[in-house]
């Protein structure tokens, strides 16, 4: 099996990679942290815009471009390793997702576009106040009156939740799990974002209380769907989080290199060598469990749900030692390196279950 890209797909990355850099500096990414948004609305347009990344992942039928897991993953890979504080992930690997594996074509025709363009900020709320990822546990309920369906519940850790302007949400009708569509701005929605680990990533709950919702799908005919939309955003996740390991490891070269002690630099101690081989061990490894998952989305084999919560469990463990072992320069709570080793250990606990 050919795990190597071919050139369109390395251009792609050029192409993401000399944005980020531009876009997602250091000094950018700590800004945003700060803020209630944790995004720049102009950089999300123009990727949109003058990338066209939202609509990457989407068929041309409802305005995107009609490519693959595989280019998708690319483009988190680099935007793993430029630590890119936007929405991108709730709305191309979660929301997206959802509504090409659930939805009916009137659904999709109805809000892919949206998010194609970038107009729409989209996310998919899994969880409740239990965390538990096992959607047939899900809390939510709907209601039908004859005309339209309501929800009530509760939905945690929802990724971009208090900045979405459509929220999918998992709820039980007598027929079984079903998924619906709630806009950001519905009456009985409340919405209160949460302190997190990874600050790039914003987190929020939502309280629903009769809110009207949109059926996605069919009643009672979610879950399936829904499992598949988990293992492809599992496997995106893995992608970031092989980007961001392999950014940790070269920062860490770089820096053994420039360091001197003693009259030479570290990187040629004994010591510092070994721990930069342990990173160059567990990134390569990193790449070849996520690249294998990127391939089993790509055809929807039977092999995607082991080989994505493979990619998901080594990458994260993975990125987090390549994070750590990073101590050669001084780490603080508020250095840089501590921030790669938070995002790192969060992302476990981000969107998908292992």
């Amino acid at each position: 099996m050919n795990f190597g890209f071919s050139e369109d797909q390395e251009e792609l990355r050029k192409m993401v990679r000399r944005f980020l850099e531009e876009k997602s500096p250091e000094s950018e990414v700590r800004r945003l942290m700060a803020t209630d948004e944790g995004y720049d609305p102009v950089v999300w347009a123009q990727m949109a815009n003058e990338l066209a990344l939202q609509a990457l992942g989407i068929p041309e039928a409802y305005g995107g471009q009609g490519f693959g897991p595989v280019e998708l993953y690319v483009v988190f890979e680099e935007m793993g390793a430029a630590l890119l504080c936007s929405p991108y992930f709730s709305s191309v690997a979660l929301a997206a997702n959802a509504l090409l594996h659930v939805g009916t074509e009137q659904n999709k025709s109805a809000y892919l576009p949206g998010i194609a363009s970038g107009e729409t900020i989209a996310t998919l709320a899994l969880t409740d106040d239990a965390g538990q990822w096992d959607l047939t546990t899900t809390s939510t309920t709907a209601s039908f009156d004859g005309s339209s369906w309501t929800l009530s519940g509760v939905r945690n850790y929802v990724t971009d939740g208090s900045l979405a302007s459509l929220v999918l949400v998992p709820a039980v009708t007598p027929a079984g799990l079903s998924l619906f569509a709630v806009a950001g701005d519905a009456a009985g929605l409340e919405r209160e974002q949460l302190p997190t680990m990874d600050q790039t990533r914003k987190q929020s709950r939502l309280v629903l209380s009769n809110t009207p919702a949109v059926l996605i799908g069919a009643d009672g005919g979610a879950l399936a769907g829904l499992e598949t939309t988990l293992q492809i955003a599992a496997a995106a996740l893995a992608a970031e989080q092989v980007g961001g390991a392999q950014r940790v490891l070269n920062n860490a070269v770089a820096y053994a290199k420039e360091r001197v002690q003693f009259g030479r630099p570290i990187g040629s101690f004994q010591a510092i060598k070994h721990k930069c081989a342990d990173m160059l061990l567990d990134v390569e490894s990193a790449k070849s469990a996520a690249y294998y998952a990127a391939y089993c989305a790509q055809e929807l084999n039977d092999e995607l749900p082991i080989a994505a919560s493979l990619a998901k469990s080594f990458c994260s463990e993975a990125y987090f030692h390549c994070a750590c072992s990073w101590v050669i320069p001084p780490t603080t709570a508020n250095s840089w390196p501590s921030v790669w080793a938070s995002k790192a250990r969060a992302r476990p606990r981000a969107t998908a279950k292992r």
